[in-house]
């Protein structure tokens, strides 16, 4: 919990957490005479509370940093300041404890609207992968060993067998990103030569990740043809020669482009592929294994698809539209994906067990076409029906009205965006509620909610408060009118500035 116990600059410094050395510390100063020692304060109730609830390593610990910010804060002021008694002074630094152990990485509730929010996780995971995980990282698992032979064997073989029968793909193979089976396959198959793709491909995600980057990192050359927006089939056959290793189609997840513009579809690629003897690369991104237009998503290849028009390789993400957790996923040629899985990188980018398992919990769910709206996060959060979400708003808004911190929540209908670097410009109807603080700015509001119990992340829109109820969970309606209610009736900033907050994802 954030403090202050002298001047405002005290909890700035202290809250870094960083001990400050006590060399050069002069105790001619009445104030740092006066500052209690470690053992007086460990006695004291606070912190004694504190210890059986964290090691008394950790509160000793803690409280020698206090202290040594303390001092330094106390040794650079330009006044004299008056030192809080022994007990008032113990509570504050327990509580500063207490905000500094609590784990970076905690659940939150997704009130933003971006069901594949990149910050907050991406998909959630199923129950059965959750359970899938949990069974095999709390023991031993066979992971690289055959029960029936007891012999040496392949770890994604399992993952494999359950893509290859979903996708129709010949075979299969997991890495931890696809990012990661991106420059993995680019290193395997045209290290040393060139790859063809399309100029109005060549994409950045987020965190400046470049297609043209990776495509140096792997040794293998680009080669760019057409225009940012008309490529036809001639502008690749133009440029194949000699040094061509492969031709790479890589979709557009994050951006589109209008009006005038013109690409060559797969099943051409593939065409021009097999008569030239290059292989064909599709890199889908986003990674659905079933049409998503029942839900009003268009324009999201199908992984099938490409394997059924013949592409040699194709890459995509597991926790994306796949609803599972984070990794890469090939599938394509079973000479391709040997060629793959048998290069030295491969081990580096293998993945562990506990991916392993939620991916096979989430695929075996894909066998039941059915139960994906019952059993996926993001099927469920995409089938929500808008009179479900105006019937959770309307039943919330006036409890949360009644919250100290907030002066009113007014129900309104709004759009959502599915996220994750998928269709960026296509809408979601949804339901939210649009809150007001009642001291403080819209802002101050923001943040307080990202910092209370549990987090709660929500967006700003036109100067108030969002709270999208497409990506909050029917079970979490009642944590999230207890959160806001703990804010209280005076609402202060927070000690850390404002994130900002995006309504949409690359």
């Amino acid at each position: 919990m954030p403090f202050s116990v002298l001047k405002p600059a005290l909890y700035r410094e202290t809250t870094r957490y960083r001990p400050a050395p006590r060399k050069g510390i002069s105790m001619n100063n009445p104030v740092l005479r006066s500052i209690p020692s470690v053992s007086e304060l460990l006695e004291s109730p606070p912190l004694r509370r504190l210890v059986d609830r964290v090691s008394h390593n950790v509160v000793v610990g803690g409280v020698r940093t206090f202290l040594d910010n303390l001092r330094r804060d106390v040794q650079s002021a330009a006044a004299e300041m008056k030192m809080p008694a022994v007990g008032e002074l113990a509570e504050k630094i327990a509580d500063w404890i207490v905000h500094e152990e609590r784990p970076t990485l905690r659940p939150v509730i997704n009130a933003t609207g971006i069901i594949l929010h990149t910050g907050l996780g991406r998909a959630p995971l199923a129950a059965d992968a959750v359970q899938a995980v949990a069974e095999v990282a709390s023991g031993y698992a066979t992971l690289e060993v055959d029960p029936t032979t007891g012999e040496r064997s392949q770890r994604t073989l399992g993952v494999a067998r359950l893509l290859t029968e979903l996708t129709r793909a010949e075979s299969a193979t997991v890495v931890n990103n696809n990012a990661a089976a991106t420059l993995l396959t680019l290193t395997a198959v045209a290290a040393g030569r060139e790859v063809i793709v399309s100029r109005g491909q060549l994409i950045e995600i987020g965190g400046s990740y470049r297609l043209p980057d990776v495509m140096t990192a792997s040794g293998a050359r680009l080669r760019e043809v057409g225009t940012t927006n008309k490529t036809r089939l001639s502008d690749y056959e133009a440029a194949i020669n000699s040094e061509t290793a492969a031709i790479l189609r890589v979709h557009t997840s994050n951006f589109r482009v209008v009006g005038f513009t013109e690409e060559v579809p797969i099943d051409e690629l593939v065409r021009l592929g097999r008569r030239r003897q290059l292989p064909v690369i599709d890199d889908v991104g986003s990674g659905a294994l079933i049409s998503l237009a029942a839900y009003g998503i268009h324009d999201e290849p199908v992984v099938s698809e490409s394997v059924r028009c013949g592409a040699d390789l194709v890459l995509f993400s597991g926790d994306k539209l796949l609803g599972g957790p984070q990794c890469g996923v090939i599938v394509g040629s079973q000479s391709m994906v040997q060629k793959i899985t048998s290069h030295p990188m491969m081990r580096a980018m293998r993945v562990d067990k506990c991916t392993l398992a939620a991916l096979a919990a989430t695929l075996r769910l894909y066998r039941d076409p059915q139960s994906l709206e019952r059993c996926v996060p993001i099927f469920q959060l995409l089938a929500t029906p808008m009179a479900n979400l105006k019937n959770r708003v309307e039943r919330l808004a006036p409890q949360i009205a009644l919250c100290p911190a907030i002066a009113s929540a007014d129900p309104v209908e709004t759009t959502s965006f599915l996220g994750g670097g998928a269709v960026p410009a296509q809408e979601i109807g949804t339901w939210g509620i649009a809150l007001a603080p009642k001291a403080g700015s819209v802002a101050d509001l923001s943040n307080r909610l990202r910092t209370c119990e549990p987090a709660i992340f929500s967006r700003v829109q036109k100067d108030r408060v969002l709270l999208d109820l497409r990506t909050v969970f029917p079970a979490q309606d009642i944590a999230l009118v207890q959160a806001i209610e703990t804010l209280g009736d005076k609402l202060q900033p927070a000690a850390t500035p404002p994130a900002k907050t995006e309504t949409k994802e690359s």
